[in-house]
């Protein structure tokens, strides 16, 4: 896969795969796992509005010719300070989305 970064707080890192991004992530303290849903994103039992996290990295890499190999991570940081990863797949997927929430995580 061929990997591009867009900036959020911290953009200075580039990884060859999407499985290096979160394992960096990780050791950087991105510990949870987050999903998309309806119209938040969630964490266990925490459910969040686009008003209620920050994207602090995003990384997203394009697959060379099936446009189904696309990802992008991002490194979140809710307002009650959980830190976690996000991974979405191609953008086709999120057409149900709330468009605040896809907003913030720019499709």
């Amino acid at each position: 896969m061929d990997a591009a970064i867009m900036g959020a707080r911290n953009n200075n890192y580039h990884y060859a795969t999407v499985l290096e991004a979160i394992d960096q992530l990780r050791a950087k303290g991105y510990l949870m796992d987050f999903n998309l849903e309806e119209n938040c994103i969630s964490c266990q039992e925490s459910r969040f509005s686009h008003e209620d996290f920050d994207i602090v990295e995003i990384y997203r890499y394009e697959g060379d010719t099936d446009p189904a190999e696309e990802a992008t991570v991002f490194g979140i940081e809710s307002a009650t300070g959980i830190k976690g990863i996000l991974v979405t797949g191609n953008s086709a997927e999120l057409g149900s989305k709330d468009q605040a929430i896809l907003r913030k995580l720019h499709y």
